[in-house]
């Protein structure tokens, strides 16, 4: 198949896209290289895909490029491309979020309305559930957004079901939970702990650790990702892709100081506004409709993630 892969050269797009293309898929992948973190890290991370005869490159905005010129030839569609993170969509902030979360979203399945792919499937996250009434949270519960960002993702997630519904689109939205693993954004709690305890720095607790999440293997996610890409879900589908075994931030505090060998120094900070208190979501329907559910532990997720932030930092010290 070729695939399009818009934000290929992010922390999910780069893993996703390494296994498509092992996997003998060739792939278009678009990105622009946003500086929410170093854009120079998003390039090593595409290092190995570039070498590979059978991946395209377009460095393009979604907001303006043409989207039929990107899905010409295209047989289905991976979008991850985004506005991350919850503490910056807040105030002035907001307008980006619009942009790269709800109108690149929409232009691009806009243009998916004239072709015959097979699949449009689109990342949406568990920050549209905020603080859920039950747990583990089933896509039955009414999504109630404690965020900007939260509300960016449930908008686009509305758009694919929408176009699916009037237009036909093969949608299927992927509720992320916390995805972490080797690449992971510098700017994500676990990978900021680990580094920092690595550099003999403190870590910024917000709040007083009792705050918990599902944590998600990246390389669970990307066989996710493939499987919402190959599979014959019903349009407009909406899946959760979460392990349904959840830690609250104290106990991913030792289980890193374990895997260090040493406890992590904390900056004890005020709770941040936006920041859901749980999440926890039920994988049932991804295993019904994907066949699809986790296989990593976070104990041996975050073994291979120190070991990998590790090595990093040592390369960098050469």
């Amino acid at each position: 198949m070729h695939i399009l892969v818009t934000g290929c050269a992010g922390f999910i797009g780069s893993h996703t896209t390494e296994r498509l293309l092992r996997d003998g898929h060739t792939v278009r992948g678009v990105d622009c290289f946003t500086d929410n973190y170093d854009p120079a890290l998003k390039r090593a991370s595409l290092r190995d895909a570039t070498a590979n005869p059978g991946f395209e490159l377009i460095e393009a905005d979604l907001v303006s490029a043409d989207p039929h010129a990107l899905l010409q030839g295209i047989d289905a569609v991976l979008h991850l491309a985004g506005q991350p993170g919850v503490r910056d969509s807040w105030a002035s902030g907001f307008e980006i979020y619009v942009q790269r979360n709800i109108t690149a979203t929409q232009r691009l399945l806009e243009a998916a309305k004239s072709t015959n792919i097979s699949r449009f499937a689109a990342a949406s996250s568990s920050s549209v559930y905020g603080n859920a009434e039950t747990y583990p949270t089933t896509e039955l519960a009414v999504p109630q957004p404690v965020s900007p960002y939260g509300v960016t993702k449930l908008a686009a997630e509305h758009l694919c079901t929408l176009y699916a519904k009037n237009f036909g689109v093969p949608t299927v939205s992927l509720r992320y939970f916390t995805v972490y693993g080797p690449r992971q954004r510098p700017d994500m709690a676990l990978r900021r702990m680990i580094d920092l305890s690595l550099a003999g720095k403190a870590f910024p607790l917000f709040g007083d650790g009792s705050v918990s999440r599902s944590f998600t293997y990246i390389d669970d996610v990307v066989e996710a990702n493939l499987a919402a890409l190959l599979s014959e879900s019903p349009s407009g589908s909406v899946c959760n892709i979460a392990n349904e075994s959840t830690a609250s931030m104290t106990e991913l505090i030792a289980l890193v100081g374990d895997a260090l060998g040493q406890p992590v120094q904390l900056d004890q900070l005020p709770a941040a506004a936006g920041d859901a208190q749980r999440t926890g979501g039920s994988s049932a329907l991804a295993a019904e409709l994907l066949g699809w559910s986790p296989s990593t532990s976070l104990e041996s997720g975050v073994l291979q993630m120190v070991t990998w932030c590790r090595d990093e930092a040592e390369l960098a010290q050469r």
